[in-house]
Parts: structure tokens; sequence; C-alpha cells
């Protein structure tokens, strides 16, 4: 497409512009000056641990699908293949974890859940996600922390794909959460009007957590 032409105008392109007119993905500060990468607390690894609910699904790609549903435009019902088809891209982001531990730099490659987003079209009345996963797990986040600029639905980290103790074959990677919001397994995203409670939530705790002074799983 040459510079001097535009797009079709579509559902998409007048979903975008609303979004960009009502700053609706739009979550502060994301990234952090030098001085202030590590945050307090916070100790740097070279490896990835691996923490989690203790189960690990096997899920073989011509098995593996994924569902947008809820407050959507258009449900998606995605295969591997499907998955794969979609625009691809690569993030570097840094893991914060709320068990304590960090580690920068990470190379992650998959889909933007923005870029997802606009597959589906979240309606205007979608303000929160909520997240289930193949092992039985489920988080909720707002849209616009899920729709974060760096948020990505990953499938391959360092240029190897996604081992099954990390969320394999993928996974969501939300870094400005502390990976507290990071599921992994992924199969089922909803879009709701308001926000309902996840794992955790339902075993006591608030849904940011308090990932500085607290040791618990997390979805590393």
């Amino acid at each position: 497409m040459s510079d001097d032409q535009t797009p079709t105008d579509s559902k998409l392109t007048r979903s975008k512009r609303r979004w960009a007119e009502e700053g609706k993905f739009l979550t502060g500060r994301i990234s952090r000056p030098e001085t202030e990468r590590l945050p307090p607390g916070q100790h740097l690894v070279k490896d990835w641990p691996i923490l989690d609910l203790g189960q690990h699904p096997i899920i073989a790609p011509d098995t593996w699908s994924l569902e947008v549903r809820g407050l959507v435009e258009t449900p998606l019902d995605l295969t591997w293949t499907a998955f794969q088809a979609l625009e691809q891209s690569t993030k570097v982001t840094d893991i914060h974890c709320v068990t304590t531990w960090s580690r920068y730099d990470n190379k992650w490659k998959g889909v933007s859940t923005r870029d997802l987003l606009d597959q589906a079209i979240p309606n205007p009345e979608a303000h929160y996600v909520m997240l289930t996963s193949y092992d039985g797990y489920t988080t909720n986040l707002p849209l616009s922390d899920f729709a974060a600029e760096d948020a990505i639905l990953a499938t391959s980290w360092e240029g190897v794909p996604l081992t099954r103790d990390h969320g394999g074959p993928m996974r969501l990677v939300v870094p400005h959460l502390y990976f507290w919001k990071s599921a992994k397994w992924l199969r089922r995203i909803e879009l709701l009007p308001a926000d309902a409670s996840g794992f955790w939530e339902k075993n006591g705790y608030h849904m940011y957590g308090d990932p500085w002074r607290e040791q618990r799983y997390s979805d590393d």
C-alpha cells in the first residue's frame, strides 16, 4: 500500500478510531527508566523458574483451540493453524514475577493481544476479560491491561517454541502486571461488562495481589 492510500473503511477501522478517541487501551507508563528497572524486592535470574498449580496439560497442535467469546462483534474459534495464520509479532520485555525474581530482555513471538482484539472487535460495553486455561485455571483483568501495548499471546521464547512447563503451546504474557495475570495454556478469552473473580480472587486475594510482600504461586 502506498503512503497516499488509506485503508477501506470497515467495522475494524471504525473500532480502531473509536478506541483511539476513547483512549481505551492506554494504561499509563509501561517502561521504566534504567535506574528503576528492577522493582523493589526483586532479584535478577538468568533462567526461567517454573511455578504453577501442579498440572501440566498435554495439548497437541491438532487438538488445540482458542475461543474468544462474550462482548465481541465476531466470536472466534481458532485452530492452531488459524492462530498461526494471524499477524505475528515479536516483543522484547522484562519478566517480573510475584515470587520476587526478575529476568531482563525476554524475546517473545506470537500474536499481539491488540491484533487478536482487532479480529474479534470488542463491544463498547466490554471492560473486563476472563481467561480460562486448559488446566482449569482462571484469571481476570481489565480489558485495558489485556490490550496493553506489550501484551502478547506467546508461542515462542528466545527463539524456540514454548515448552509445556512454561505454558506451551501458547500462553498470555502481560509484562506490566508482573506475570500475576499471564495465564499459561490459554484456551478461552471472554470479554465481560464487569469484573468477575478468577482463581486467586476466589481464594481471598485482591485482583493485583501484593507482589512485593507475599510469596505465592504465579503463572510463571
